[in-house]
């Protein structure tokens, strides 16, 4: 499958997108770029793709996954607590569709600041 890269500057994280309907339709919106924002120990912002909400959407996810937020419409890479997390776990403000793997770290977008430029594109 494809892998995009997510490019912030001063640090880049690529992904290879699943083979999903969510995936097909962020790759066909690229190139893109949005100002990212923060929600604890997550990174979301804004991307011009409108996909429903797939059947094994979850609000729960593992450092690593990338997700789409149908909610948003964001891409949403959560790597640690968030507000509503209960214990250790990586929740998400609702339901998300999970579209890609994370190829790097994605703890060291812990750096990333709200308003920071973020570019995505197929590599």
């Amino acid at each position: 499958m494809a892998k995009i890269r997510f490019d912030f500057g001063t640090q880049t994280l690529d992904a290879e997108l699943l083979d999903t309907p969510t995936a097909k339709a962020i790759a066909a919106a690229l190139p893109s770029s949005a100002s990212a924002m923060t929600w604890g120990d997550e990174v979301y912002f804004n991307i011009p793709v409108r996909v429903a909400r797939e059947k094994d959407a979850r609000d729960v996810v593992t450092a690593g996954e990338i997700a789409y937020w149908p909610d948003g419409p964001a891409i949403a890479i959560g790597f640690g607590r968030t507000p509503v997390s209960r214990g250790d776990e990586i929740r998400l403000a609702s339901p998300v569709n999970i579209f890609a793997k994370a190829l790097g770290d994605v703890k060291a977008l812990k750096s990333v600041k709200a308003g920071t430029k973020v570019s995505v594109k197929l590599i």
